[in-house]
């Protein structure tokens, strides 16, 4: 299940019963829903699968403790985000690592195309394009275009997440359409542009 995917209701009551009635099954749906793109968010900082897992593992269990008041959060996907973020920079501040790392050092991995192939009838030889050409995207665009594309995190969320501005979101967003729609078409090109949430 992939979280641009899920209804901002169903987090919203999942939010609630934790909050209200100390649901462990809501905790747990919540766990289940966002563990892997925030374990592949620590990952990218952390470069460890062991320290992301563990980062990952103590945001839910603080979730928990303050179960009581998670009610209040307004945004609870960008909030375990950027809990995770800050999770995983002090896990390397503990290492005596630098923790203000660029975005050169991130590591970043895409799951999936951004659409169903099958829906816009792309080959196979196609598919491969697209993929070489997001793999290939500079790691700050890649990172960007990942969490906008995989995440559903809006273009405010991502500003707010990475501290960039907007303009800068959006600017790195159209970077990353132009270099795959140079490789595969202005078709696909607007297929791909028109899945975007600016907002």
């Amino acid at each position: 299940m992939r979280l641009h995917h899920m209804n901002d209701d169903h987090i919203i009551k999942w939010q609630q019963r934790i909050s209200c009635f100390n649901d462990q099954q809501a905790y747990s749906d919540l766990f289940l829903h966002f563990y892997n793109s925030l374990n592949q968010f620590a990952y990218s900082i952390l470069k460890s699968r062991q320290l992301a897992e563990e980062a990952v593992s103590d945001v839910f269990i603080k979730i928990w403790e303050k179960r009581s008041t998670i009610n209040y959060i307004t945004n609870l996907k960008l909030y375990l985000f950027t809990s995770t973020r800050n999770t995983a920079l002090n896990y390397l501040k503990k290492q005596n690592v630098q923790h203000n790392i660029s975005f050169d050092e991130y590591s970043v991995e895409l799951n999936s195309i951004v659409f169903n192939p099958e829906e816009q009838l792309i080959t196979s030889e196609t598919l491969h394009k697209i993929q070489r050409a997001i793999h290939s995207l500079p790691p700050k665009c890649k990172l960007i275009f990942k969490l906008t594309k995989e995440e559903g995190l809006k273009y405010k969320e991502v500003a707010i997440l990475l501290n960039l501005s907007v303009k800068t979101i959006e600017n790195q967003m159209a970077i990353a359409l132009k270099r795959i729609s140079a490789q595969i078409g202005a078709d696909i090109y607007h297929s791909i542009s028109s899945t975007s949430k600016p907002f």
